[in-house]
């Protein structure tokens, strides 16, 4: 266990010594509350230099993680008067090669998330220069080591991780002691980046990063993850052994250091994951679930072939100590996960739904699937969508973005031309077709002719879909919310105006049920800015009467699933259902091939779903439950 020191900008927050873990960490309920803490302890840092009439070093990080930590230090900035005149920074990387101005260069990120926003002086901003020829590289990466050595190291570094365990560009292999150097990306780190590049092929595959032994040599470091596609890598950091192959795991060694946690990275964890291992437990229903599912999966077992030994020797002594019997704490639980199956998702009508998921009343229900994505609702829960439809509820899809970004140009042209084939005239069409002809920039946003051909193109696929499982036209609503029509990568903030496009909807229909996307593991985040303007809808018009019948269901599904102890309602899909889903999804077919957000997964989402949904099935059968071709996973959302 490595001692750290406590500073005097320690965040405040949970932390447990275990046995398990090897790096101080915190853990915070959301990345908002984390980031405002980090970018708190750096603004004190700043403040304390300058009382001392000192230079403040800051070792910067980019990428989704610390945005929120700049946009904290900008509003500190502009409201509370907190000054940058004695701030000297130097950024972790750089893409090579790259150019200052463009979009996706560190250095466009630095100064359009903060250096652009507060009163840093321009001399004092040090990011690799992705320009430098060839031949004067290795000079360039000596000198910018000798430069953080002149101003006596860096005070506080701030890191993300990678799925690969880099931290800065530092990939699986770097040596302990290395410097400032370039280095070939890994194959995992250019997946992960491709989405901002519209496609692999554009991602560089050199960069210059700040070596292990520079972040190492900084008095502080805080490295934040958010996100549940960062906890295995976060368990491996923090309680894994030292290796080059995870090169985070370094970090180890340095007594000051502390991870900045929300609950998703955190999720693996033993301490999170299997407290009854680390400590006595107070042993609530749902505990008791996970802790018998985990036990289930670990031994092999079915529920209810589970012993008292069993949970003996897997640290549950105590459970079955107040439990009296594993008989007695196996019948429970197997009929907890026995009570989420339906097969009902809008209630079963006529009937007890006393240990049903859903209420048998009133028999027809108001529902609205929000999809983020004009296919997130086939692909995640297309089978309980048919469901609903065949049930005869009244289902209204609302489809929260236009998802044109996603629309390859060889996708748009195509149907350009074809447009042109019917109407030579057309000056839409040609206008289209010479400006995707003559694009040859990925970082030329398309314009405004463009982006609404490719938003015509989803639109039309949702129809077919919608239409396929038998929705009428005019239960179809397409939001188009106002933050994803940027024409970039990068989307605006939530607004105010999005909110209230949902709210309107919402309040025109009065649902019972709102199915809402919680795989919040989207590449490019705009699932979780989606699911947000729904919790802020939601907590505008909670007390509105009509949302006293109002149940909110929460899928996944294209990225991750539910954990079983998680799953509150389980709808199981016979084969034929199971084909009709799969149908439904090819409708979407500029997403069908090459699809351009694949993410760290190489497979079509058609089929990384139906793995999905059937490992669940085997998962619920292995517990010794029904066997079921496939399975669609909900959670409830209490607001």
């Amino acid at each position: 266990m490595v001692t750290h020191t406590k500073t005097a900008y320690q965040p405040v927050g949970q932390f447990e010594d275990t046995r398990f873990e090897k790096i101080h960490n915190v853990i915070y309920n959301t990345s908002i509350e984390g980031s405002i803490l980090v970018a708190n302890e750096i603004a004190q840092l700043i403040k304390d230099k300058q009382k001392e009439n000192q230079n403040c070093i800051l070792g910067l990080a980019t990428g989704s993680s610390p945005i929120k930590v700049y946009e904290e230090l900008v509003r500190q900035h502009k409201e509370e008067g907190l000054s940058f005149s004695n701030v000297i920074t130097f950024n972790l990387d750089e893409y090579y090669p790259m150019e200052k101005n463009n979009i996706q260069s560190y250095h466009y990120f630095m100064h359009e998330h903060l250096f652009n926003h507060v009163n840093i002086l321009p001399e004092n901003i040090h990011v690799p220069d992705g320009t430098i020829d060839s031949e004067n590289l290795y000079q360039y990466c000596i000198d910018y080591e000798m430069k953080i050595k002149s101003y006596g190291g860096l005070d506080f570094q701030l890191l993300g991780i990678g799925r690969t365990g880099h931290i800065g560009f530092n990939e699986p292999g770097s040596h302990i002691n290395s410097g400032t150097r370039i280095i070939t990306l890994d194959h995992i780190t250019r997946v992960d980046a491709a989405p901002s590049f519209i496609g692999i092929d554009n991602v560089p595959r050199k960069a210059i990063t700040m070596g292990i032994g520079t972040i190492k040599n900084a008095k502080r470091i805080v490295l934040m993850a958010w996100g549940a596609n960062k906890s295995k890598i976060i368990q491996e950091t923090i309680e894994g052994e030292i290796s080059s192959l995870v090169p985070a795991t370094y970090l180890q060694q340095h007594n000051n250091t502390s991870f900045i946690l929300d609950e998703e990275a955190s999720s693996d964890l033993t301490r999170v994951k299997t407290p009854w291992l680390v400590k006595s437990c107070i042993w609530n229903d749902a505990l008791k679930l996970k802790a018998v599912v985990w036990l289930s999966d670990l031994l092999k077992k079915p529920i209810l072939k589970l012993t008292d030994k069993d949970y003996n020797d897997n640290g549950m002594s105590s459970l079955i100590s107040q439990e009296g019997t594993a008989y007695d704490l196996n019948i429970k639980m197997f009929n907890t996960l026995q009570q989420t199956i339906t097969g009902w998702p809008g209630g079963k009508p006529n009937s007890d739904d006393t240990y049903r998921p859903e209420r048998a009343n009133p028999e027809k229900k108001r529902v609205i699937i929000f999809s983020p994505h004009p296919d997130d609702d086939v692909i995640s829960m297309g089978g309980t969508f048919d469901r609903l439809v065949a049930q005869g509820h009244d289902v209204h899809i609302a489809y929260q973005t236009s998802g044109n970004i996603a629309v390859s140009d060889e996708e748009a042209l195509k149907f350009a031309e074809i447009s042109r084939e019917l109407n030579p005239d057309l000056e839409k069409a040609n206008n289209i077709i010479s400006f995707l002809s003559s694009k040859q920039d990925n970082d030329v946003i398309d314009s405004k002719e463009v982006r609404l051909l490719k938003g015509h193109i989803r639109k039309s696929e949702s129809l077919a879909a919608t239409r396929y499982l038998g929705l009428p036209d005019k239960n179809v609503h397409f939001l188009n919310l106002p933050f994803y029509e940027t024409g970039t990568i990068k989307k605006g903030k939530l607004s105010e105006t999005d909110v209230n496009i949902l709210i309107e909807l919402i309040e025109e229909i009065k649902p019972h049920q709102i199915y809402a996307a919680g795989d919040l593991a989207d590449p490019h985040g705009t699932h979780k800015v989606c699911l947000d303007a729904i919790f802020k809808a939601l907590d505008q018009i909670k007390n509105k009467d009509y949302m006293k019948d109002c149940w909110v269901w929460l899928y996944r599904g294209a990225w991750h699933e539910w954990d079983s102890h998680e799953i509150e309602m389980a709808v199981p899909l016979s084969p034929d259902q199971v084909l009709r889903k799969r149908h439904a999804i090819f409708y979407h077919q500029s997403q069908k091939d090459g699809v351009m957000f694949q993410g760290g997964d190489s497979r079509e989402f058609w089929v990384r779903v139906e793995d999905r949904n059937r490992l669940t099935a085997k998962k619920y059968n292995d517990f010794g439950l029904a066997d079921y071709a496939a399975i669609e996973a909900f959670k409830r959302y209490h607001f």
